[in-house]
């Protein structure tokens, strides 16, 4: 049988923001990836590294037990919304003084900082399937302090090839977590798979399926229908070990899926807390 663990206030914030730093240093350990910062190469990055995004994950700490504290026990609303989402910026803001201005997890402070208001809401007692929704109805809200002027690459990239991205996921309560990412990361378990291996199919998955901006940033919509052929081709095969190749091909082509990155992250969240 397994044991609820009751959690209090600064227990359960402790533990949520542990366990969103440990995702996403599972994610930037993981290796090979393609086009990604690993433990072998900077994949389609010239501006980052493996020690940087280590970094950078550890920064965030911080944000993530502050975002779990100001949520406990509160239900979804405009206020709360707006009071993570001052607390993320400020957590972006200690994100680029570690790397000199470069964005090593702005995605993942969105996804992540979403999961962990969520959970904490429950305090520590939602299912996945809650947190998910629980998440999807906090993002649903609006926050009047951001500046929606803004251009960003997600934003051009939206405009430009009409799809979803980041705000969309969310507000839909991240729905290729659920359909996709987590799911092939339990099949691929059964089917008994290595934890590597397994983290790696439920990359591959979101790769596949998702409208991913950041692919779409650098390669054009070229890059991304190739990036869901060849990631949905590993898929079928089940065999994650031709990753290093397609890990070349990424580079080559200066394709690099940090969005799937980020929910990759945020599913390995979502997995520790089914631990708990």
């Amino acid at each position: 049988m397994t044991k609820i663990i009751e959690f209090d206030k600064t227990n359960l914030g402790h533990s949520a923001a542990s366990l969103a730093v440990q995702s996403l240093l599972d994610e930037v350990e993981l290796t090979p990836k393609p086009g990604l910062v690993d433990q072998l190469d900077a994949g389609s990055h010239d501006d980052l590294t493996l020690d940087m995004m280590r970094a950078s994950a550890i920064s965030l700490e911080e944000t993530f037990y502050n975002i779990a504290s100001i949520s406990y026990n509160r239900s979804p609303s405009q206020q709360l919304r707006e009071e993570i989402a001052a607390i993320g910026r400020v957590g972006e803001q200690t994100m680029f003084e570690v790397t000199n201005g470069v964005n090593t997890h702005k995605g993942a402070i969105w996804a992540l900082g979403l999961l962990v208001s969520a959970y904490s809401s429950g305090v520590g007692k939602f299912t996945v399937e809650k947190t998910l929704d629980m998440a999807g109805k906090i993002a649903r809200y609006s926050d009047r302090f951001n500046d929606v002027t803004k251009l960003t690459n997600g934003k051009r990239v939206k405009s430009k090839y009409r799809v979803n991205g980041a705000k969309e996921q969310a507000e839909q309560g991240f729905p290729h977590i659920l359909k996709y990412s987590m799911p092939a990361l339990i099949y691929a378990r059964e089917i008994n798979m290595s934890e590597n291996d397994a983290r790696k199919h439920s990359l591959l998955s979101l790769i596949a399926h998702l409208d991913d901006t950041c692919i779409l940033h650098r390669g054009g919509m070229d890059g991304l229908l190739y990036a869901k052929k060849a990631a949905m081709e590993i898929v079928k095969s089940e065999n994650v070990k031709t990753m290093t190749d397609l890990n070349e091909v990424f580079i080559d082509r200066n394709i690099s899926p940090g969005g799937s990155a980020d929910l990759l992250a945020a599913t390995l969240f979502l997995d520790r807390l089914q631990g708990i």
